[in-house]
């Protein structure tokens, strides 16, 4: 089969198209037949030199859509399935089959294709279980940064879901976007200090390390969820020394909680954004626009 493959940590450039070994799967696993895989942020930061996944030579990706081939598992033959397998693990999804856990997997929402489908579980899971922390109820005030990227777009569409009332932070370019999206209120960060225009919300999702400066907007007993930022414990005291929660995340794979994303999905409250899609050949220039920084909801590979 054909894979992504670096064996140097680098710049897009160091991403190769190779033939590689087709995996087989164990008990408790199937193979997935690729149709689709998302890149996101993390990709990017492993390919250039984060150790997450040890040394090259490795091949990235971990969003994926696409059709069992081969089954071990509780899945049949010829489901149509989409997941997040192995993170924090390599799952080695930027190929034409993936070998993944079924529980890291679930059936893919039938309303969406499997491009559409791959840009969600990282991004959605992320956003979704960091949520989940801050148990919003309806009328709470939420704050989300980067709100028209990967992450953020989901976010707003999730905390609306939850009943929030979401302010959303983003460029200029993007306020009609976001606004598409949900978000009741929106603030171009380039020309708005957002702490001096904001107080006594109940939860900030930080995506885009923004922590210290959210806490001033944040209310006593407020949660900050933050993701760049989970494991530092000073942040952490920071936040517990101004009288507020502290909810760092992280994302882990899970089929209950896919499974509760295909709903929002089939009831119309969750939507993914595509910016563009790329072939599995045209991996290095994927990558140049996620290095960007300025990505418009997610960027899928296609075999």
């Amino acid at each position: 089969m054909r894979a992504a493959v670096q064996t140097e940590f680098g710049g897009p450039e160091v991403l190769r198209v190779v033939d590689v070994d087709r995996p087989t799967p164990g008990p408790g696993e199937v193979l997935v037949r690729v149709a689709a895989s998302g890149v996101n942020p993390a990709d990017a930061i492993v390919r250039a030199g984060y150790p997450m996944l040890g040394d090259p030579p490795l091949t990235l990706g971990w969003d994926v859509s696409g059709v069992v081939e081969e089954s071990r598992a509780d899945f049949e033959v010829g489901a149509e399935v989409y997941g997040m397998p192995a993170f924090p693990k390599a799952a080695n999804a930027y190929a034409e089959y993936v070998v993944a856990r079924a529980d890291h997997l679930a059936p893919k929402p039938p309303s969406l294709d499997h491009v559409h489908a791959a840009a969600l579980p990282l991004a959605a899971l992320t956003a979704w279980q960091g949520l989940a922390k801050a148990g919003i109820k309806p009328g709470d005030r939420v704050l989300v940064h980067g709100a028209a990227g990967g992450v953020g777009h989901l976010a707003v569409q999730l905390a609306k879901a939850l009943g929030a009332h979401v302010i959303a932070l983003a460029g200029a370019s993007g306020h009609d976007f976001v606004r598409s999206l949900g978000a009741d209120e929106v603030i171009d960060y380039r020309a708005t200090d957002f702490t001096t225009a904001l107080s006594d919300l109940d939860v900030v999702l930080d995506s885009v390390e923004q922590s210290d400066r959210s806490l001033s907007v944040l209310r006593p007993g407020g949660t900050l969820i933050t993701i760049k930022e989970q494991h530092d414990p000073e942040l952490a005291a920071r936040v517990a020394a101004a009288g507020k929660r502290f909810a760092g995340t992280t994302v882990t794979p899970s089929r209950p909680d896919l499974e509760a994303v295909t709903d929002l999905v089939e009831r119309g409250l969750l939507r993914p954004h595509v910016s563009a899609t790329f072939a599995l050949a045209d991996v290095v220039q994927a990558h140049e626009a996620i290095d960007s920084g300025h990505t418009r909801g997610k960027i899928v590979l296609v075999p």
